[in-house]
């Protein structure tokens, strides 16, 4: 199985320049744990919850510092024919939880713990009861969760 087959859609902010709490607030809304920083059309980093979290526990102001500050640069990329075995490896041996996937220079993804465990999720033949939902459904259950609350 390769990346291209349960890669979700890539989050992207256009600019390093963007608040923390800009940044916080768009994976909030796009429920997801990671931003891809793009400039002229290259992945220049990624910042992730967890990123954020840590500068808030080191006193960092969200509303003035920029995601430049502490955004993860030179980020490890993937090709859409790697195999999930491969990309699991990488995200294991570097502790990381979002890894991008790029075609000719091209972010056209994201492949993530989450998708990957939806995978493994998948190989049980004695599910025990449990129904695994689509994707989408997922999805939507989050949003209906997010749109009940308040971000202010």
């Amino acid at each position: 199985m390769r990346v291209t087959e349960v890669m979700t859609e890539a989050s992207v902010t256009d600019s390093a320049a963007d608040p923390l709490r800009a940044a916080a607030r768009r994976m909030w809304e796009q429920q997801t744990g990671s931003l891809l920083i793009m400039a002229d059309g290259e992945l220049i980093g990624i910042i992730t919850e967890r990123d954020i979290m840590k500068a808030v526990a080191r006193g960092h102001d969200v509303e003035t510092t920029p995601v430049s500050d502490v955004m993860t640069k030179g980020v490890l990329t993937v090709e859409p024919h790697t195999s999930l075995h491969e990309a699991a490896r990488h995200m294991a041996a570097r502790w990381i939880r979002h890894l991008p996937v790029v075609e000719d220079g091209r972010v056209i993804g994201v492949v993530s713990q989450r998708d990957l465990i939806g995978v493994l999720a998948a190989l049980d033949p004695d599910p025990v009861g449990v129904t695994l939902a689509s994707d989408e459904l997922v999805r939507a259950r989050r949003l209906v969760r997010i749109e009940h609350g308040d971000l202010d």
